[in-house]
């Protein structure tokens, strides 16, 4: 790594084109353990740095405890002292000589080393976008795991192995990146959070003035103004010639006297209010059924949708391959049918796939509907490559694994994609196949829509990172080994909109997935088309 490192110094000084460019390290777990060996090495040169410090200063303190004891007795009797021959000339070496050694010890930078590592290894940090991709995901998973600030600045989440907290200071930067989004409900909690930690004695470098001065005004444009004017009293209390403050001030209590004068509220008003209350409560969008789903707080099926579901050995209807060795199935849902197939893939194959993508794994791209291409998108954090049969036994073995338990060919079917998930990291419900507003979805690889999708869970999550079905309410969890497989189509070859899912944030741990679309071609007499559209 170190050599790769180097040679990628190399490359830049000569202008060559190179893999060494900054790549979104915050949308995969998998290429953010290359920091930590990054900061490791760091660490190594800061502490030969120290020590070459130490050192210097150690010759130093010596040299001065010498003079110290030899000027003492000098200054005494300064005739008598220079009076002995031996005292006059060493004298004048030291003033002559020594004292311009030492000065030359003094002015000598014992940085070099650390330095120049410093400037090899920073083209390899993190960059703003990622510190604020970090953010965003912590954000994120406040919102759909319903965390408060408390809990998460705490670091007392399920199923970690290595805790960890905020700092005050740490939060107030939550909260500024937070109110450079406008994201003004965020920059309330983590500025409260700031506040709170520093109330309660926590020593830091985060200034209690500017903590309020962002919050009053994200409180502020929530419209909660009295709030927004007791903040800012309280600010001016800490500084009472703060200019922004006194201004603010002056403002809310206008405002606040014109809204007493003018007494809006009204029994009719607030009527409407309630009402529209209720319709909120009532209306359930997408994004609450999915956070809903990510919770585990998914719709409990029936006794008698239960009853449907059943776990069986499948031998690929008599697939030769399976008559005498079945693999282990259990459904995970009726409609749409979600199959999950245990013990499919073996560890070993787990880590030759995830040796043979780390090296290519870049950021997710989605087809855009409009022009048909591969874009990256803000709502996919995570990094993926994909594998080709050809190129390794282990892939090619996957593929045929594939095709004998779905029945379906996969010489029609995309490469197999591996995907690593970053902090936070999630998929936001979408489809896998192509709707009747998307022609041209996938017209460049000529083989039809994505008939069904095969999903490989190569890793267990300590806690999140589900794959949610919003429209229907089901919830699968990752399982290290095993496999689930659905139909996007009908037999007719219309789109089934109940099989609309989502990755939900993985709140600890890491996640690796692999994923096969089989498509349309080739499937002609393994899924013969219906003649109802309904079928």
């Amino acid at each position: 790594m170190a050599f790769r490192k180097v040679w990628c110094a190399l490359a830049l000084g000569f202008l060559l084109p190179f893999s060494c460019a900054h790549t979104d390290f915050f949308t995969s777990i998998g290429h953010m353990t290359d920091l930590i060996n990054t900061e490791k090495d760091l660490v190594v040169s800061l502490k030969d740095y120290i020590k070459a410090e130490e050192s210097k200063l150690e010759q130093i303190k010596k040299w001065a405890e010498k003079l110290d004891q030899l000027t003492a007795t000098a200054t005494k009797d300064p005739e008598g002292f220079l009076g002995h021959p031996v005292n006059a000339f060493k004298l004048m070496k030291r003033l002559n000589t020594e004292w311009g050694e030492l000065e030359s010890l003094v002015l000598k930078d014992m940085s070099d080393g650390f330095i120049s590592n410093m400037t090899i290894q920073r083209q390899f940090f993190p960059n703003d976008e990622d510190q604020t991709g970090a953010a965003k995901a912590l954000l994120r998973l406040q919102d759909t795991y319903n965390l408060d600030t408390d809990t998460l600045s705490r670091g007392n989440l399920p199923g970690v192995k290595h805790k960890s907290f905020l700092t005050a200071e740490d939060c107030f930067e939550l909260g500024k990146i937070a109110y450079t989004e406008a994201d003004y409900y965020h920059t309330e909690l983590w500025m409260e959070q700031a506040l709170k930690q520093l109330d309660e004695g926590e020593v830091s470098s985060a200034d209690k003035v500017y903590i309020l001065d962002y919050l009053s005004y994200a409180v502020y444009q929530q419209g909660d103004l009295a709030k927004a004017t007791a903040l800012t009293r309280r600010l001016l209390e800490l500084d009472p010639e703060h200019q922004r403050a006194n201004g603010n001030m002056k403002y809310f209590e206008y405002i606040m006297a014109k809204e007493k004068e003018a007494n809006k509220s009204s029994t009719d008003s607030e009527e409407q209010e309630k009402e529209t209350e209720v319709k909120k409560k009532d209306y359930l969008p997408e994004r609450r059924k999915y956070e809903m789903l990510c919770r585990g707080e998914g719709l409990k099926m029936t006794p008698r949708r239960q009853k449907r579901l059943f776990c069986r050995y499948y031998d690929g209807n008599r697939n030769p391959r399976y008559i005498l060795g079945p693999v282990k199935q259990e459904d995970e849902w009726d409609k749409p049918r979600i199959v999950r197939f245990l013990d499919i893939i073996s560890d070993e194959e787990i880590e030759t796939v995830k040796e043979l993508a780390k090296p290519r794994l870049s950021r997710a791209t989605v087809h855009d509907p409009e022009t048909g291409k591969l874009t990256t998108a803000h709502y996919r954090v995570s990094k993926s490559a994909w594998l080709s049969g050809y190129e390794s036994p282990v892939v090619s073995r996957i593929n045929t694994r594939i095709q004998d338990l779905t029945g379906l060919d996969v010489s029609t079917a995309e490469e197999l994609q591996v995907a690593n998930y970053g902090v936070g990291g999630q998929y936001e419900p979408h489809f896998d196949f192509g709707r009747k507003d998307e022609p041209d979805a996938f017209k460049e690889l000529g083989t039809g829509n994505r008939i069904a999708t095969w999903l490989f869970y190569m890793s267990d999550v300590s806690a999140g990172g589900a794959t949610v079905f919003p429209e229907v309410g089901a919830s699968v969890w990752p399982r290290k080994g095993t496999a689930v497989f659905w139909y996007n189509l009908f037999p007719s070859g219309e789109g089934d909109y109940s099989t609309r899912h989502a990755a939900c944030p993985v709140l600890v741990g890491n996640k690796w997935v692999s994923n096969k679309w089989l498509h349309e071609r080739g499937q002609e007499f393994r899924r013969p088309c219906t003649l109802s559209e309904l079928e």
